[in-house]
Protein backbone atom coordinates (compact mmCIF):
# COMPACT_ATOMS: atom_id res chain seq x y z
CA UNK A 1 0.00 0.00 0.00
CA UNK A 2 2.93 2.45 -1.06
CA UNK A 3 0.60 4.52 -3.57
CA UNK A 4 -2.20 5.11 -0.72
CA UNK A 5 0.74 5.68 1.66
CA UNK A 6 2.15 8.44 -0.23
CA UNK A 7 -1.39 10.38 -1.24
CA UNK A 8 -2.40 10.17 2.32
CA UNK A 9 1.18 11.02 4.16
CA UNK A 10 1.27 13.98 1.68
CA UNK A 11 -1.74 15.37 3.03
CA UNK A 12 -0.65 14.37 6.31
CA UNK A 13 2.14 16.75 5.89
CA UNK A 14 0.04 19.27 4.27
CA UNK A 15 -2.25 19.36 7.34
CA UNK A 16 0.38 19.67 10.09
CA UNK A 17 2.50 22.02 8.33
CA UNK A 18 -0.59 24.04 7.41
CA UNK A 19 -0.29 26.19 10.73
CA UNK A 20 3.08 27.10 10.55
CA UNK A 21 2.84 28.29 7.17
CA UNK A 22 5.13 31.94 7.32
CA UNK A 23 5.97 31.38 10.43
CA UNK A 24 9.69 31.11 11.96
CA UNK A 25 10.91 27.50 12.77
CA UNK A 26 8.77 26.91 16.45
CA UNK A 27 9.90 26.41 19.62
CA UNK A 28 7.57 23.84 20.74
CA UNK A 29 7.89 20.64 18.89
CA UNK A 30 4.69 20.15 16.64
CA UNK A 31 3.43 16.58 16.72
CA UNK A 32 -0.54 16.89 16.25
CA UNK A 33 -2.95 18.49 13.71
CA UNK A 34 -3.87 21.50 15.47
CA UNK A 35 -6.06 24.53 14.24
CA UNK A 36 -4.71 27.91 12.97
CA UNK A 37 -2.05 29.24 10.30
CA UNK A 38 -2.16 32.25 7.70
CA UNK A 39 -6.23 30.65 6.56
CA UNK A 40 -7.18 29.85 9.39
CA UNK A 41 -8.11 25.58 9.20
CA UNK A 42 -9.57 23.38 11.82
CA UNK A 43 -7.37 20.51 13.27
CA UNK A 44 -6.61 18.66 9.76
CA UNK A 45 -7.50 20.20 7.12
CA UNK A 46 -5.62 20.48 4.02
CA UNK A 47 -4.79 23.20 1.98
CA UNK A 48 -4.23 23.84 -1.57
CA UNK A 49 -1.07 21.39 -1.73
CA UNK A 50 -3.24 18.84 -1.16
CA UNK A 51 -6.43 20.21 -3.50
CA UNK A 52 -3.87 20.25 -6.50
CA UNK A 53 -2.58 16.69 -5.96
CA UNK A 54 -5.85 15.53 -5.89
CA UNK A 55 -6.59 17.17 -9.22
CA UNK A 56 -3.41 15.61 -10.75
CA UNK A 57 -5.09 11.95 -9.59
CA UNK A 58 -8.61 12.98 -10.86
CA UNK A 59 -6.91 14.00 -14.00
CA UNK A 60 -4.82 11.30 -14.49
CA UNK A 61 -7.64 8.34 -13.48
CA UNK A 62 -10.21 9.67 -15.69
CA UNK A 63 -8.27 10.21 -18.40
CA UNK A 64 -6.03 6.84 -17.86
CA UNK A 65 -2.97 9.69 -19.58
CA UNK A 66 -1.24 12.65 -18.95
CA UNK A 67 -3.73 15.28 -20.37
CA UNK A 68 -2.75 18.63 -19.90
CA UNK A 69 -6.18 20.21 -21.22
CA UNK A 70 -7.61 18.27 -18.63
CA UNK A 71 -5.13 18.92 -15.68
CA UNK A 72 -5.81 22.60 -16.45
CA UNK A 73 -10.09 22.30 -16.01
CA UNK A 74 -9.36 20.41 -13.01
CA UNK A 75 -6.41 22.51 -10.82
CA UNK A 76 -9.18 25.61 -12.32
CA UNK A 77 -11.85 24.12 -10.60
CA UNK A 78 -9.53 23.63 -7.69
CA UNK A 79 -8.44 27.41 -7.76
CA UNK A 80 -11.99 28.65 -8.26
CA UNK A 81 -13.20 26.31 -4.61
CA UNK A 82 -9.91 28.12 -2.66
CA UNK A 83 -8.62 30.99 -4.67
CA UNK A 84 -6.93 32.39 -1.52
CA UNK A 85 -5.28 29.09 -0.91
CA UNK A 86 -2.70 29.87 -3.96
CA UNK A 87 0.42 31.38 -4.15
CA UNK A 88 1.62 34.18 -6.30
CA UNK A 89 2.37 31.84 -9.58
CA UNK A 90 -0.51 29.88 -9.64
CA UNK A 91 -3.07 32.84 -8.41
CA UNK A 92 -1.63 35.37 -11.51
CA UNK A 93 -2.02 32.14 -13.69
CA UNK A 94 -5.47 30.87 -12.72
CA UNK A 95 -7.05 34.51 -13.30
CA UNK A 96 -4.62 34.65 -16.67
CA UNK A 97 -6.72 31.27 -17.81
CA UNK A 98 -10.30 32.05 -16.54
CA UNK A 99 -10.11 35.39 -18.51
CA UNK A 100 -9.21 33.66 -21.93
CA UNK A 101 -5.66 33.24 -21.98
CA UNK A 102 -3.90 30.55 -23.59
CA UNK A 103 -2.54 28.13 -20.71
CA UNK A 104 1.53 28.65 -22.06
CA UNK A 105 1.06 31.60 -23.00
CA UNK A 106 0.03 32.56 -19.28
CA UNK A 107 2.38 30.90 -17.76
CA UNK A 108 4.85 33.20 -19.89
CA UNK A 109 2.78 36.44 -19.02
CA UNK A 110 3.65 34.95 -15.31
CA UNK A 111 7.06 34.11 -15.66
CA UNK A 112 7.68 37.62 -16.96
CA UNK A 113 5.30 40.25 -14.52
CA UNK A 114 6.92 38.07 -11.70
CA UNK A 115 10.36 38.24 -12.94
CA UNK A 116 10.78 34.33 -12.26
CA UNK A 117 8.23 31.40 -11.48
CA UNK A 118 10.52 29.01 -9.60
CA UNK A 119 7.89 28.51 -6.87
CA UNK A 120 7.17 25.39 -5.30
CA UNK A 121 3.53 25.01 -6.35
CA UNK A 122 4.20 22.56 -9.68
CA UNK A 123 6.74 20.15 -7.24
CA UNK A 124 3.70 19.95 -4.59
CA UNK A 125 1.18 18.45 -6.99
CA UNK A 126 3.07 16.99 -8.98
CA UNK A 127 3.37 13.41 -7.00
CA UNK A 128 -0.31 10.92 -8.30
CA UNK A 129 2.71 11.37 -11.80
CA UNK A 130 5.00 9.34 -9.69
CA UNK A 131 2.31 6.84 -8.86
CA UNK A 132 0.69 7.06 -12.41
CA UNK A 133 4.08 6.41 -14.41
CA UNK A 134 6.96 4.72 -14.18
CA UNK A 135 10.69 6.60 -13.42
CA UNK A 136 11.60 6.49 -17.07
CA UNK A 137 8.50 8.14 -18.33
CA UNK A 138 7.95 10.45 -15.41
CA UNK A 139 10.68 12.73 -15.53
CA UNK A 140 10.04 14.36 -18.92
CA UNK A 141 5.96 14.24 -18.30
CA UNK A 142 7.02 16.25 -14.76
CA UNK A 143 8.92 19.04 -16.70
CA UNK A 144 5.53 18.92 -18.58
CA UNK A 145 3.38 18.77 -15.78
CA UNK A 146 5.57 21.95 -14.28
CA UNK A 147 5.11 24.09 -17.19
CA UNK A 148 1.74 24.23 -17.27
CA UNK A 149 1.83 27.07 -14.69
CA UNK A 150 5.92 27.62 -14.15
CA UNK A 151 7.43 28.70 -16.68
CA UNK A 152 11.11 28.19 -15.29
CA UNK A 153 12.29 24.81 -15.86
CA UNK A 154 14.20 24.50 -12.50
CA UNK A 155 10.85 24.00 -10.87
CA UNK A 156 9.85 21.28 -13.77
CA UNK A 157 13.51 19.59 -12.34
CA UNK A 158 12.80 19.81 -9.18
CA UNK A 159 9.48 18.12 -8.87
CA UNK A 160 10.81 15.43 -11.65
CA UNK A 161 13.88 14.42 -8.98
CA UNK A 162 11.01 13.60 -6.11
CA UNK A 163 8.63 11.96 -8.71
CA UNK A 164 11.11 9.86 -9.85
CA UNK A 165 12.05 8.42 -6.22
CA UNK A 166 7.81 8.01 -5.81
CA UNK A 167 7.61 6.27 -8.80
CA UNK A 168 10.39 4.05 -7.68
CA UNK A 169 9.35 3.33 -4.27
CA UNK A 170 6.07 2.77 -4.91
CA UNK A 171 7.38 -0.01 -6.62
CA UNK A 172 9.11 -1.82 -4.28
CA UNK A 173 12.41 0.19 -4.60
CA UNK A 174 14.71 1.44 -1.67
CA UNK A 175 14.84 4.77 -1.04
CA UNK A 176 18.43 4.91 -1.44
CA UNK A 177 18.34 3.31 -5.05
CA UNK A 178 15.56 5.41 -6.00
CA UNK A 179 18.03 8.49 -4.78
CA UNK A 180 20.51 7.37 -6.74
CA UNK A 181 18.31 6.74 -10.16
CA UNK A 182 16.50 10.24 -9.37
CA UNK A 183 19.89 11.96 -9.84
CA UNK A 184 20.78 9.71 -12.49
CA UNK A 185 18.33 11.17 -14.10
CA UNK A 186 18.28 14.54 -13.43
CA UNK A 187 19.36 16.54 -16.22
CA UNK A 188 18.60 20.47 -14.35
CA UNK A 189 22.24 20.78 -13.21
CA UNK A 190 21.12 23.21 -10.19
CA UNK A 191 18.78 20.46 -8.93
CA UNK A 192 21.78 18.23 -9.57
CA UNK A 193 23.90 19.77 -7.54
CA UNK A 194 21.39 20.88 -4.56
CA UNK A 195 19.26 17.56 -4.35
CA UNK A 196 22.07 15.11 -5.79
CA UNK A 197 24.23 16.21 -2.71
CA UNK A 198 21.90 17.07 -0.03
CA UNK A 199 23.41 16.21 2.87
CA UNK A 200 25.90 18.98 1.96
CA UNK A 201 23.30 21.67 2.55
CA UNK A 202 21.07 22.56 5.60
CA UNK A 203 17.39 22.93 4.82
CA UNK A 204 15.92 25.96 4.02
CA UNK A 205 11.51 26.00 3.88
CA UNK A 206 11.26 28.02 1.24
CA UNK A 207 9.02 29.38 -1.47
CA UNK A 208 11.87 28.79 -3.58
CA UNK A 209 11.36 25.27 -6.12
CA UNK A 210 14.83 23.89 -5.10
CA UNK A 211 14.91 25.13 -1.66
CA UNK A 212 11.48 23.24 -0.70
CA UNK A 213 12.36 19.87 -2.47
CA UNK A 214 15.80 20.22 -0.94
CA UNK A 215 14.38 20.47 2.83
CA UNK A 216 11.68 17.41 2.24
CA UNK A 217 13.86 15.53 0.52
CA UNK A 218 16.61 16.41 3.43
CA UNK A 219 14.01 15.75 6.25
CA UNK A 220 13.41 12.53 4.77
CA UNK A 221 16.66 10.82 3.68
CA UNK A 222 18.02 11.22 7.43
CA UNK A 223 14.67 10.15 9.17
CA UNK A 224 14.37 6.94 10.61
CA UNK A 225 10.34 6.64 10.61
CA UNK A 226 7.90 8.04 8.30
CA UNK A 227 6.55 10.13 11.54
CA UNK A 228 9.87 11.80 12.41
CA UNK A 229 10.04 12.60 8.73
CA UNK A 230 7.16 14.48 8.46
CA UNK A 231 7.80 16.11 11.59
CA UNK A 232 11.23 17.51 10.97
CA UNK A 233 9.91 18.95 7.54
CA UNK A 234 7.07 20.71 9.40
CA UNK A 235 8.86 21.77 12.20
CA UNK A 236 11.05 23.59 9.73
CA UNK A 237 8.70 26.43 9.77
CA UNK A 238 8.64 28.62 6.73
CA UNK A 239 6.54 27.36 3.78
CA UNK A 240 5.78 24.25 6.74
CA UNK A 241 2.63 23.07 4.75
CA UNK A 242 4.33 22.16 1.80
CA UNK A 243 7.94 21.31 2.57
CA UNK A 244 5.73 18.43 5.13
CA UNK A 245 3.45 17.64 2.10
CA UNK A 246 6.41 17.04 -0.50
CA UNK A 247 8.47 15.11 2.50
CA UNK A 248 5.13 13.04 3.44
CA UNK A 249 4.86 12.06 -0.34
CA UNK A 250 8.04 10.27 -0.37
CA UNK A 251 7.95 8.86 3.05
CA UNK A 252 4.37 7.68 2.65
CA UNK A 253 5.97 5.96 -0.69
CA UNK A 254 8.85 4.50 1.19
CA UNK A 255 7.33 3.39 4.67
CA UNK A 256 3.43 2.92 3.70
CA UNK A 257 0.27 3.15 4.59
CA UNK A 258 0.89 0.99 7.66
CA UNK A 259 3.70 2.98 8.84
CA UNK A 260 1.78 6.14 9.26
CA UNK A 261 0.25 6.64 12.79
CA UNK A 262 -3.78 6.12 13.26
CA UNK A 263 -4.21 9.33 15.51
CA UNK A 264 -3.29 11.05 12.00
CA UNK A 265 -5.50 8.85 9.84
CA UNK A 266 -8.43 9.14 11.83
CA UNK A 267 -8.33 12.91 12.43
CA UNK A 268 -7.38 13.99 8.50
CA UNK A 269 -9.72 15.67 6.58
CA UNK A 270 -10.86 13.65 3.56
CA UNK A 271 -9.26 10.14 4.36
CA UNK A 272 -11.43 7.57 2.50
CA UNK A 273 -11.48 9.75 -0.32
CA UNK A 274 -8.17 9.99 -0.88
CA UNK A 275 -7.47 6.20 -0.25
CA UNK A 276 -9.95 5.36 -2.65
CA UNK A 277 -8.52 8.18 -5.55
CA UNK A 278 -4.99 7.04 -4.80
CA UNK A 279 -6.98 3.24 -5.70
CA UNK A 280 -7.95 4.74 -9.04
CA UNK A 281 -4.79 6.14 -9.75
CA UNK A 282 -2.47 2.74 -8.99
CA UNK A 283 -5.56 0.50 -10.56
CA UNK A 284 -4.99 2.56 -14.16
CA UNK A 285 -1.32 3.21 -14.14
CA UNK A 286 0.42 2.89 -17.61
CA UNK A 287 2.71 0.30 -16.10
CA UNK A 288 0.04 -2.32 -14.32
CA UNK A 289 0.12 -5.76 -15.09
Amino acid sequence: MRHVGSIIALAIGDALGAPLEGSRKPEAWLAEFRPGGRHFRKKGEWTDDTLQAIAVAESLADRRAFCETELVKKLSGAYIVRPEWFGPTSTFFFDLVRSGTVPHQAAWLVHKRNHGSRTNGSVMRGFPLGIFFPAPQVYEISLRCSAITHFDPVAGHASAFLNVMVSDMVRGSSRQRAFRHARSLCTGPEVHAMLGSYDEYNPEPSLDSVLCAHAALHSFMNARSLEMAILSAVNLGGDADTVGACCGALAGAYWGLDAIPSRWKEGLEGYDRLVQLAGRVWERRVDRS
